[in-house]
């Protein structure tokens, strides 16, 4: 497994990702069993960086992984973890809290269920609107002084409150949603990230599935969160389904897999780039693990790019009432 740093003050970590909510929350029954092998496989294969949430399945998604890393030495992967996500016991959204305090408070409950010492990216999962940035980010250093935290990262911001975040200590990466139908962040915040020496690890290089090959509407089971995002509402699937079928005939050209050609498209974007990819089983990861090797060339790029074009699937990433929440729009 290839290694990239995220950034000029960041880990090295594996070129590849692996995003674990999906274990525990948003897409449907789960087998605690197999996503525990998959960690085992992923880390068997060099995979080093690890992403979760303290509020993926109400701390769940951290106690998975806490049983999947016992035994494992600390200083061969790195744990990303966003915070401060308020949900209810019916697992609805209710807000973001990134006071200081809260911080602190949510840190000490992921450091006690993950079972360590030390966050090694640790970040809010989405902007506070009633906290400023630098309030929150000096919080996070605070820790980092103290040695409970290695990094400071964000999840879904701009880049005016990026270079604000960067002012009061490094930023490490943002994690941000990047993939061949969600490219906004090439406008603004790339190119500020570029600037600062700031890492990028992308999330939904899949579009959750939506084109990764495998998913169709007849996939569709009970608590699966896909149901309520408008790419896969009626009218707007079968088009974007369409662009599938595009990537599919040019991904049969390498040789590859529609789910492989995606990842190493968001792979080829830069050196300062780490896809995170939400396997769930030993054979998605499988797939996906060799997708950063995939060589691209500029024919290549042009032909996926023809077959997805930039702002050519329908329907917004998010719900609309998650929108608002974002950095960046699709």
């Amino acid at each position: 497994m290839q290694t990239r740093t995220l950034g000029a003050t960041g880990p090295a970590v594996s070129a590849l990702g692996l995003g674990a909510m999906g274990m525990s929350d948003a897409y449907g029954p789960t087998d605690r069993t197999e996503s525990v092998a998959t960690v085992h496989a992923a880390l068997d294969a060099g995979v080093t960086l690890i992403d979760t949430g303290d509020f993926y399945a109400m701390g769940h998604n951290e106690l998975l992984l806490a049983e999947a890393l016992r035994g494992r030495d600390r200083d061969s992967y790195a744990l990303s973890v966003k915070f401060g996500a308020l949900r209810g016991p019916g697992h609805d959204f209710l807000g973001q809290d990134s006071r200081p305090e809260a911080v602190k408070n949510f840190l000490a409950h992921s450091l006690t269920r993950l079972g360590t010492d030390h966050i090694d990216i640790y970040r809010p999962a989405r902007l506070d609107p009633a906290v400023p940035i630098e309030e929150t980010v000096g919080a996070i250093k605070e820790m980092v002084d103290a040695g409970y935290v290695r990094h400071i990262g964000l999840s879904e911001v701009d880049a005016a409150t990026i270079r604000r975040a960067h002012a009061v200590h490094p930023i490490a990466d943002l994690q941000i949603e990047y993939s061949l139908i969600s490219r906004a962040v090439e406008a603004d915040v790339l190119p500020t990230l570029r600037e600062l020496g700031i890492g990028l690890t992308a999330y939904g290089v899949l579009g959750r599935g939506l084109i990764s090959g495998h998913w169709s509407p007849a996939r569709s089971v009970p608590g699966d969160s896909r149901g309520f995002g408008p790419r896969f509402s009626s009218g707007n699937v079968e088009h974007n389904l369409a662009l599938v079928d595009a990537l599919r005939r040019v991904a049969e050209t390498k040789g590859r897999t529609v789910a492989q050609l995606a990842i190493a498209w968001v792979a080829a974007q830069g050196q300062d780039i780490v896809p995170l990819v939400g396997a769930r089983t030993r054979e998605r990861l499988t797939e996906a693990l060799t997708a950063p090797d995939l060589e691209l060339t500029a024919d290549d790029l042009t032909e996926i790019e023809k077959a997805v074009p930039p702002g050519s699937a329908r329907g917004d990433r998010y719900p609309s009432a998650f929108m608002a929440s974002l950095g960046v729009g699709n």
